[in-house]
Formats: C-alpha cells, sequence, structure tokens
C-alpha cells in the first residue's frame, strides 16, 4: 500500500486522480446543459474570455503549489492529458456559478429557462387580461388548484353530528329585556363613497342601527352599521358548490369610548351579531343574446379557453348584461342583521368558526326542537373562557320562535339568550381557576378532519389545546343544563406575555404559529413542545395569517417596535427553508389585522390610517429575494380619510379636526369619506389615481394620534369560501362594515373548480345548486 502522505508533503496517486476524472465526467453530464437547437446563439466572446482568464489564472495558482521538488514525486506525476482534462471540467463550471443569468440565457437558446434536470420552465410574459402581470396572476392558479385538492383530503361534509342546535335553548328577548345589550349609538357617523370611475355627487349618509345601504349597481359593495366599533369578525364556511347564502359573524364595543383592561378579567353585556350578506356567488350560463360585438368576443374566448380569467372581465359590460347572465359577482338584497346572541362574558376578542362539516342545508329534515345547523362558534371573551354555540340557520330560528316573547312587544330584530354547547377553560376538574391564566385573546381551529382540536392564547403566554370529543372524566364535566365543560389535554408556556395571535399550519396539522407581546413569533411543533421549532423577535406583531401553500407566515406588525421604513406587512418564513424576511408591504401607521386568502394566494390588511390593502404574494415556495417591484403586486381596496365637516355640509367646513379622544365631539364636525378603487379590473395600474396616493403616503402619511382615530380598521377578513372567494369584509372604530368584491383577482382555474363542485354538490344533495329556496331568505319582517 503507497502511503499519500510523506514527509508532510501531498503525493498525488494515479488511481485517486482517475477515480477524481471519473466522478467529474459524471457529474459533469447531470449538470451540463442541453445541447443548443438549431438557431441558438453562439457563446458571447465576452464568456469565452472570462472562461480563458479562469482557467489561466487557476493553471498559474497550481503550478506555484506544486513547484517543490518534482523529481521526487516522479512516480506520481500524473500525465499532461489527465491534467488538461481536470483543468477543463474545473473551467467548465465557471460559467455556472459566476456568469449572470442573462448570459445563461445566450447559452441556453432563446425558448424558456432550463432546469438543472433538463426540464423548461415557461416564461410568464405579457399582461393578463385582469391588468397585471401574468407572472403575478400564475400563482394565484396554482393555489386555487391546491387549495381545492388538499381541501378534498382534509375537509369533511359533516362533524360533531351530536351537537345541534335546539329551539328551547334559544330565547328570544323583548325590547326591555334586549335594550342593556345593544350598542350605543343608534346612527352612524356621516360618511360618503367617492367610486373610481365614477363622477363624486358629494352625497353624505347616515345609517341607522343595524341596516344597510343598497349595494351599488355596478362595483357591489356594501355598508351596514353595527353600533359600535369593530374589533371581532369572522365568515361563516359553507361547503363549495352549495351557493349557499353567506354570513358574518361581528361583535362590536358597547359604545364608541368603551375600553377594557387586558390585565384582570371582566364581563358585562355584550352582543354577538350574525349579519347575512346574501349568496355573492359568480352567475353562470353567459349568452351571446343581448350582448354588444365585443362583448360576444369576450363570451366566445372565455368558450374557447383564450382568455383564462375573461369571465371576470365581465364585470366591465355592466348593464348590458341580462340578469342571470354575468359572470361577475352578484348581490341583489341589502346585507341584514339575521340574528344575534346577547350575553353576560364580557368583550369578545377573538372567533373561529369550525373549518367543515358543521354546515348543512337550510331545509334539511329536523324533527323539533332540532333546527337545521348554520356553523359551529367559537368565542374567546374577557372572562378568561372560550364558549362553543351551535347556530341554526336564520330561516329555522325564526319559524321556531315566531311567537315565543317573554316580556313586553317584540323585537324587530331576533334578539336571543342562548345556551351554549361547550364552555372551555384551563385548569383541571380538581383545580379549575378561570383567573390562572387571564383573558383569552386568540383562537384556532384545527385546519383538518375531525376538527377535535382547538387551540387558543391566553394573557400570560399560556396555549392551551382542548379535545372536544373526549370522553375522558379528567377532561369533560357534564353541566346541570345540559352543557359540558371541557378542559384542556396540553398545555405548555409559549410566551412570557399575553399570546396576541395563533394560528395552525393548513397542511400539517402538528405544527402552529403563535405571535406575543414579547415581540416574539415562535413556530411549534406538537410533538416535541420542550422547544419552539424557530424563534424570531423582529417587532410587537398584531396577527398572523398562514396561507395554505407557504412554509411561513405572513404577519401584521405595530409601529411601536419598527425601525423607520419597515413597519407594514412581512412575510416570515418558519426556518425550514432559511428564507429571509421578504417585505410585503410597508405601512405608515399600525397594522391591526391581516387576512390571507387561499383561493387567491392573496392577503389583506387594515390600519390605523383607514386604509385597505391587499397584495397578490410571489411563490413564495421560491426564494423571494429574487422577486423585484413588490410595488405592482399590491394595491388599495380603498382609504378612509376623516374630513372636517360644519353643520351645513363639508363644502362650507374651514375649520381643521377637533384635537379630541370623544366621540360625541369629534362626530359633530367630521365625516368620514371612503375612496374605493375599482377593483373589476387592474388595467393600467401604476398610473391610476388610488395607486398614485397610495405610493404618496406610504410611510410618510400624517399620524396625528392626538385625536379619535375614527377612520382606523380594526379587522379585515377574507371569504374562506370557493362560492363567494374574492369577497372582503372590512370594519373599525366607527362601526361602519364594508364588504367589497376583488371581481379582478379570479381565475379561470377558479371558474372551472366552482362548476365542478356545484356539480358534486347538486349530485349529493339532490337539488340545484344556487336554486332559490324560501329557508334561505331573511327572515326579519319588513320595516
Amino acid at each position: 500500500m503507497v502511503p499519500l502522505f510523506t514527509s508532510g508533503r501531498c503525493l498525488r496517486c494515479p488511481r485517486a486522480l482517475l477515480y477524481l476524472q471519473q466522478l467529474a465526467e459524471e457529474l459533469s453530464s447531470v449538470c451540463q446543459p442541453p445541447a443548443p437547437t438549431e438557431g441558438a446563439q453562439e457563446p458571447a466572446p465576452e464568456l469565452e474570455r472570462v472562461q480563458k482568464k479562469r482557467r489561466g489564472r487557476r493553471k498559474k495558482e497550481k503550478e506555484e503549489t506544486d513547484s517543490d521538488d518534482p523529481a521526487g514525486d516522479a512516480d506520481f506525476v500524473p500525465s499532461k492529458e489527465v491534467l488538461l482534462q481536470a483543468e477543463e471540467e474545473e473551467g467548465s463550471d465557471a460559467p455556472l456559478s459566476e456568469v449572470s443569468e442573462p448570459e445563461l440565457e445566450v447559452l441556453r437558446g432563446q425558448g424558456g429557462k432550463t432546469s438543472p434536470t433538463g426540464r423548461s420552465k415557461p416564461l410568464c410574459r405579457g399582461l393578463a387580461p385582469n391588468g397585471f402581470h401574468n407572472s403575478i396572476m400564475a400563482p394565484v392558479e396554482k393555489c386555487s388548484s391546491l387549495t381545492c385538492s388538499l381541501r378534498d383530503q382534509q375537509h369533511s361534509q359533516w362533524e360533531f353530528p351530536d351537537w345541534i342546535p335546539l329551539a328551547h335553548k334559544w330565547t328570544c328577548l323583548s325590547d326591555s329585556e334586549a335594550a342593556p345589550y345593544l350598542p350605543a349609538e343608534e346612527k352612524s357617523p356621516l360618511f360618503s363613497i367617492q367610486r373610481e370611475g365614477i363622477e363624486d355627487n358629494g352625497v353624505l349618509y347616515r345609517v341607522n342601527r343595524f341596516n344597510s345601504l343598497q349595494p351599488h349597481a355596478e362595483r357591489l359593495d356594501v355598508s351596514f352599521f353595527v353600533g359600535g366599533p369593530v374589533w371581532a369578525m369572522e365568515w361563516c364556511p359553507s361547503p363549495e358548490g352549495s351557493a349557499a347564502a353567506q354570513y358574518v359573524a361581528i361583535y362590536c364595543h358597547g359604545s364608541m369610548e368603551e375600553t377594557h383592561s387586558v390585565a384582570g378579567l371582566h364581563g358585562g353585556p355584550m352582543l354577538l351579531q350574525l349579519w347575512g350578506l346574501g349568496t355573492l356567488q359568480q352567475e353562470q350560463g353567459a349568452t351571446n343574446h343581448g350582448l354588444s360585438p365585443v362583448e360576444a368576443v369576450l363570451v366566445a374566448s372565455f368558450a374557447s379557453g383564450v382568455y383564462w380569467s375573461c369571465w371576470c372581465m365581465l364585470g366591465l359590460l355592466g348593464s348590458h348584461v341580462h340578469h342571470g347572465s354575468t359572470h361577475a359577482c352578484s348581490s341583489t338584497d341589502k346585507a341584514a342583521l339575521a340574528y344575534a346572541i346577547a350575553t353576560d362574558h364580557g368583550c369578545v376578542w377573538d372567533m373561529k368558526f369550525c373549518p367543515s362539516g358543521a354546515w348543512e342545508p337550510p331545509d334539511a329534515a329536523r324533527q323539533h326542537p332540532q333546527m337545521s345547523r348554520l356553523g359551529l362558534l367559537a368565542v374567546a371573551f374577557s372572562d378568561g373562557k372560550v364558549v362553543l354555540y351551535a347556530l341554526p340557520h336564520p330561516g329555522a330560528l325564526h319559524r321556531a320562535k315566531r311567537a315565543q316573547v317573554k316580556d313586553g312587544p317584540f323585537h324587530k330584530h331576533v334578539i336571543c339568550k342562548v345556551q351554549c354547547i361547550a364552555t372551555l377553560q384551563v385548569g383541571s376538574i380538581q383545580a379549575g381557576n378561570v383567573s390562572e391564566c387571564g383573558q383569552c385573546f386568540s383562537l384556532s381551529w384545527m385546519p383538518s378532519k375531525p376538527h377535535h382540536h382547538l387551540a387558543a392564547g391566553f394573557y400570560d403566554g399560556t396555549v392551551a389545546i382542548w379535545n372536544l370529543l373526549t370522553k375522558s372524566l379528567l377532561q369533560c364535566m357534564r353541566q346541570p343544563d345540559g352543557s359540558l365543560k371541557l378542559y384542556p389535554f396540553r398545555c405548555f408556556p409559549a410566551h412570557d406575555h399575553a399570546v396576541r395571535s395563533i394560528e395552525w399550519c393548513k397542511a400539517d396539522s402538528n405544527v402552529l404559529v403563535t405571535a406575543g407581546s414579547d415581540r416574539k413569533i415562535k413556530f411549534w411543533d406538537l410533538r416535541r413542545l420542550y422547544e419552539p421549532i424557530n424563534s424570531i423577535k423582529r417587532f410587537l406583531s398584531t396577527e398572523v395569517a398562514w396561507l395554505l401553500p407557504y412554509n411561513g407566515v405572513t404577519v401584521a406588525q405595530d409601529n411601536c417596535c419598527a425601525s423607520y421604513g419597515l413597519c407594514g406587512i412581512h412575510y416570515i418564513d418558519a426556518g425550514y427553508l432559511g428564507f429571509k424576511a421578504y417585505f410585503v408591504a410597508p405601512r405608515t401607521g399600525t397594522v391591526w389585522s391581516i387576512s390571507g386568502s387561499d383561493w387567491l394566494n392573496t392577503v389583506a390588511a387594515g390600519d390605523i390610517t383607514g386604509e385597505l390593502v391587499a397584495a397578490v404574494l410571489p411563490d413564495l415556495a421560491i426564494n423571494p429575494r429574487n422577486v423585484k417591484r413588490s410595488s405592482d403586486r399590491r394595491f388599495p381596496v380603498y382609504k378612509a380619510d376623516l374630513l372636517p365637516c360644519s353643520p351645513t355640509g363639508p363644502e362650507g367646513a374651514e375649520q381643521a379636526l377637533p384635537k379630541t379622544r370623544r366621540y360625541s365631539e369629534m362626530v359633530t364636525k367630521s365625516y368620514i369619506k371612503f375612496r374605493d378603487t375599482d377593483l373589476r379590473s387592474f388595467g393600467n395600474l401604476p398610473s391610476r389615481e388610488p395607486m398614485r396616493r397610495m405610493h404618496r403616503q406610504e410611510g410618510t402619511a400624517e399620524l396625528n394620534l392626538d385625536r379619535l382615530q375614527l377612520e382606523s380598521l380594526h379587522k379585515v377578513r377574507f371569504s374562506p369560501n370557493l362560492d363567494s372567494q374574492g369577497w372582503l369584509v372590512s370594519g373599525g372604530q366607527a362601526g361602519i362594515v364594508r364588504v367589497h368584491c376583488l371581481a379582478g383577482l379570479s381565475s379561470g382555474v377558479g371558474h372551472e373548480l366552482l362548476l365542478e363542485r356545484r356539480a358534486r354538490f347538486s349530485a349529493l344533495h339532490g337539488a340545484e345548486p344556487g336554486s332559490p329556496r324560501p329557508a334561505e331568505r331573511s327572515p326579519l319582517p319588513a320595516e
């Protein structure tokens, strides 16, 4: 055996060099770019010059290192042919590592990019029909398909069969009984709506409590007044393809100036509202009858598959398309308060619906006292408890309670005292102490079937997880009224302070993320809780959103701990891929809420300045450091401005806004002006006025904290349902809730999925999706 090291000097072994030569040939055959096709350009002269220069430098370095006594190593000096081959292979790696991407494109020819495996990647060139670049819209179609396939695996048709709403557990209140629970404000602040592309007529609106404006004929946006500042909001899930009426659960404070301490537990009267928004569906069956030639070409283009999102452009056609033939989102009914729940658990910090398996058709056959179930809702209260409600369809509740009144005349809105299904609290049967962990600030329902786990974050940094289907005598106890009291099967200290937001990973139910007031964001594997997967300390986070396809979360932040110019919305990788944070959008003030749409690969956020901004995310499975011009991906949905107003109207106003934090003083001297963006198309977006205004004010807008921020937005939520994908609801300090349709982001893949799901739903339930049912209409009497 010949030693490779003699007297401290490395001697070359011919066998070793031959082995390395063969290994290099195998690797170069895999990594070498394919031969140029016919018509491809020759390598650039500059590239050859770089390659020759690198070869000469490496050869010179090799001669300097191998200059000591070559005679003593004569037996081990390889032939010149071997050395030349080794140098050639070393030089062949230089273009792959040091040459820029445009130079590589010259080597690869005029076709699309080629991956290391030899498969070509299609280039996203040109503009999509909605005006965005195709590179921006490509991830939208990918996320729509991925979301649908994963929901087929993780969602179910029916869960929790024993938790059915019962009529005798819902007691309707009279006017005198409901009065303590109603919000104090009976009329909304003055506001006007200026829509892009439509002449502003300067009309000021003031909406009564629990009333709504008529949806706009073209833009379809809806506005209604709930009575107080909105701090919790959630969409009710419905099966894909059901074409069912859409509902939103909303909580608002009792008065405009009401404040709540987060340190100690407290209760009090509150009202949980359920609003019906209509079907919000995308109508099908367009024909060319009655269309202009341009409109007929658009319909024909969609039918042939030329325009992948041509159907959403038909929203531009307006009244020329007959009812039932439009492809734009439609909602002909005003928003209405379906019913409300009156409780004494204090304010609501968060609420979550069961993701699937809790909805059944409104006309489902149920024997009295059972009512058809709309959904299961978990609510986090300021008294430290989490309460589960089984919500009935409004029509079923109205029929069951038509003649039930305890005292005085029947209230014009259905307001009920409800016996809950279950109460969740920390501790155990032997040592149950609600005040042990403080108030509950955040909830997250397990996204995969059977959805039997519910996680909650508390004031002291504790995260508790309950098993909703447990039969253990140590975790479940039956109350005298028939409801359940559940205790967690797992608790762990996640943060040093309050857990402000918690989200389950939709792709893996063993992983969740928490954001705390200790400025940390932590990713947890529930199988090994002794330490987090990753812990990031950056800024004070207000809310997180975890979109389905990605290994990270988008985070909204408070500006109190943010560096100058970095306040806003960030995407943070969980640590598995090791990507650096991606700056989604800069904001001037605190971003109170953020929400993401798995169908549209889009996030939306509302901030203290009153701006609702949306951003189409890139494909974050790839390192986002190469994303260029991220400003082209975001756009304002609307901007709320607080303007001075004299008693005679805004035109006679010359005074400035009063520096007061009292609502009674602010509302008499100001009004809110909503500036809406036309969301039906994004053509020529950078030069449009809403975009120019947004770019001017990003990071430089004036933020006056000496007055009441009446225009502030506190909650934003994307619809999770396929039938109402693209609908966005938002609300804030003024108590005005607005609903918008992002019709321009709809894709051809989403339309195909909707048709497929409607056919499947029709086969399962034996009814035509979207057909009118008497039970789906609002049960409220005409005013």
